[in-house]
């Protein structure tokens, strides 16, 4: 592994991402750090996460328009995002193999890797729905 320069700002960041149960937002990452009482600029938090995700600690999820959310999960998984509230929730399935090799037959990528991000309604929302 490559070697980590981890330092207290970073640390700081990571444990906040290590430790969500949500896949928070860079704003929902400052926030939290202030509730902690850190005081660090948006560059700092920002430059911390691009950090952690280049050492592969954890993974920058860019799901449609929205801001990146981060996820300390760096295992092959994917995700589903709430098209009403925005939650996202991961989703331990494996993508089917007959998938990627219709991809890279169609596209003649040699596929590497896959992460898909499915789209619905939260069972959370559904019920806000019906009332």
């Amino acid at each position: 592994m490559k070697s980590l320069n981890l330092t207290t700002q970073r640390q700081a960041v990571y444990d906040v991402v290590r430790h969500s149960e949500d896949h928070p937002t860079a704003s929902d990452i400052m926030n939290r750090l202030v509730e902690k009482g850190y005081n660090l600029a948006y560059g700092t938090v920002y430059n911390s996460l691009r950090y952690l995700t280049d050492k592969q600690l954890i993974r920058e999820l860019k799901l449609g328009e929205s801001a990146s959310r981060y996820d300390a999960r760096t295992d092959e998984h994917q995700h589903i995002m709430c098209e009403v509230c925005g939650k996202v929730d991961e989703v331990m399935t494996e993508v089917p193999s007959d998938w990627t090799d219709t991809v890279a037959s169609e596209t003649g990528y040699a596929i590497n890797h896959a992460h898909v991000v499915f789209g619905g309604v939260c069972p959370e929302c559904q019920i806000k729905r019906n009332k």
